[in-house]
């Protein structure tokens, strides 16, 4: 099925616009607060859903699969993991393990998180609501859509 963002999300989609974003941080002698607030100027997006991922083994893989629509940050609320983007041409890794810092990710890039600690949650803020239809689940669905990118690059 094709997706009426496609254009945009996945062929013009680059990991170099992911970015970790510093959320507030208030620290106290009784501990650290964070804050993300859909009005703050560092918010790239309005925030519509969040969930969580806990309880992950070790040797477990999640995401796996891209979004038409949805942006995402991700936050390690505790302990740490890997998330690897993929905008079809090239990769970047990046290791969360600070409650405090956001990992940007823009729609049409895959995502792979990877190398869980014991005990650590991953929180999700997304741009939408769930929907079946924004995911692309597929990686050789992926590359086709970002196929167009490989033709950019030789063109240059």
């Amino acid at each position: 099925m094709e997706h009426s963002t496609t254009k945009d999300s996945h062929a013009h989609s680059s990991v170099s616009e992911c970015r970790v974003i510093e959320l507030a941080r208030n620290r106290h002698a009784n501990g650290s607060l964070s804050v993300v607030d859909n009005g703050d100027d560092a918010m790239p997006f309005a925030v519509r859903r969040v969930f969580y991922l806990y309880d992950v083994p070790a040797d477990a893989e999640r995401g796996g699969h891209s979004h038409f629509t949805a942006q995402e940050m991700m936050v390690a609320v505790s302990g740490c993991f890997d998330v690897t983007l993929d905008d079809g041409v090239q990769k970047r890794t990046f290791t969360l393990n600070r409650p405090y810092q956001a990992l940007y990710i823009p729609t049409g890039l895959w995502r792979t998180l990877q190398n869980f600690s014991g005990g650590a949650v991953c929180m999700v803020l997304t741009s939408e609501r769930y929907s079946e239809a924004d995911y692309v689940r597929d990686y050789a669905e992926f590359k086709r859509l970002t196929g167009c990118k490989l033709t950019q690059n030789d063109a240059q």
